[in-house]
């Protein structure tokens, strides 16, 4: 789940306008939205003669400009320099922004930095007791950690995810995923069987089902949670996996009894 506008105006949670500077943040992100490079400018200009925790409302307005651009190296410099601005005992705001730097690094595929920036956003998490905020910046590193070829740090931060964060669906997938690729399908199908209570709906889940269904031998269940995928969910790039999946599936020669 790399850095999304919704994903990213979750976890900068805005509250109703109490500040000038919450209320013209919120208009910098909706500018940046409809017409980034404005945004850009308007952000510099409002940065000028700032100092201290004020400068963190322009930059995270930079951070969503950039990322609207897909300029994921300045989205995390942005988000990173926002984190830095808040004061030290805001633990909470520099858990969200952190995370924000960190998802920036994964879009741009820079697993390392990403590891560290995620890391160190969980801390600010657990710091400022935001545990299930904690779980989904651990699901994120698992990420970063698979992106390195750390396996074992992936499931281990997987684990601190599913600990934290038990009612987010992703957790599981990630987790199901994971345990997938390791050959532990046990594993794989209780965890892929709990994100789909968690999410019934999400097409993402189906695609992982069938593959997990698939590798345990249970083609005929793997049919048709693909089909069902492709039913439910047309023209979106997970129902694109499924019908690529059963093609696969369909091609290969039977098993003589």
């Amino acid at each position: 789940m790399f850095l999304t506008f919704a994903s990213a105006l979750a976890l900068a949670q805005l509250s109703a306008p109490a500040t000038l500077a919450e209320d013209r943040l919120r208009v910098c992100l909706d500018d940046s939205r409809r017409d980034p490079p404005s945004a850009i400018t308007e952000a510099q200009l409002w940065l000028e003669g700032l100092s201290g925790a004020e400068r963190s409302y322009p930059l995270q307005c930079l951070g969503f400009s950039y990322m609207a651009l897909l300029r994921w190296d300045a989205a995390q410099d942005s988000f990173t320099q926002a984190r830095d601005a808040r004061l030290e005992d805001d633990a909470a705001g520099r858990a969200r922004l952190g995370t924000m730097a960190g998802n920036a690094a994964l879009a741009a595929e820079d697993y390392r930095e990403a590891s560290l920036l995620l890391t160190i956003a969980h801390d600010d998490a657990v710091a400022a007791g935001q545990t299930e905020l904690a779980g989904t910046i651990s699901a994120e590193r698992a990420r970063a950690f698979v992106g390195l070829g750390e396996t074992a740090l992936a499931a281990g931060a997987l684990e601190d995810a599913r600990m934290r964060a038990p009612q987010v669906a992703e957790v599981w997938l990630l987790s199901a995923t994971l345990a997938r690729r390791m050959d532990d399908l046990e594993s794989a199908q209780s965890w892929i069987e709990t994100a789909s209570l968690l999410a019934p709906e999400d097409p993402g889940i189906g695609v992982e089902a069938g593959l997990i269904a698939a590798m345990g031998g249970f083609d005929d269940a793997a049919r048709a949670t693909w089909e069902s995928v492709m039913d439910t969910a047309p023209g979106t790039p997970q129902a694109a996996a499924a019908r690529n999946y059963l093609a696969q599936l369909n091609a290969m020669p039977a098993l003589e009894e």
